[in-house]
């Protein structure tokens, strides 16, 4: 029994954490430090949620910050010909719509499925 209650425990925790990444991926649009955080947390603690649901958030996260920053940098750079800013916008809608399917499915304690395009399937 208490090793069941131990694994439950375990559980709740790392979902708490999953919660409080996501809420710092958010946090990055107004601190961006808050996602250098995220990302190095999500690396050091994937283990722990190896084999569980939350093994897809993690997955989900840290593909987000990846891609997000790989754009963000071809935004930059394509502002000199000014659709960079398009290219910067487009980059934030992606993120907050990554970021608001990953709380609704967190929420649900289910799994991410990632489909085409970064969207979830």
């Amino acid at each position: 029994m208490t090793e069941l209650a131990t694994t439950e425990d375990t559980l709740r925790s790392n979902k708490t954490l999953t919660w409080i990444l996501y809420g710092l991926y958010g946090a990055s649009f107004l601190v961006g430090i808050t996602s250098i955080v995220a990302i190095i947390l999500n690396y050091v603690k994937r283990g722990d949620v190896a084999g569980t649901y939350l093994e897809s958030h993690f997955t989900w996260q840290i593909r987000t910050f990846w891609i997000s920053l790989v754009v963000a940098i071809i935004g930059v750079v394509l502002m000199i010909v000014l659709v960079g800013w398009l290219v910067l916008l487009a980059d934030m809608v992606w993120v907050i719509y990554r970021l608001v399917i990953g709380a609704v499915k967190l929420n649900e304690n289910k799994p991410i499925v990632e489909g085409k395009f970064g969207l979830a399937a």
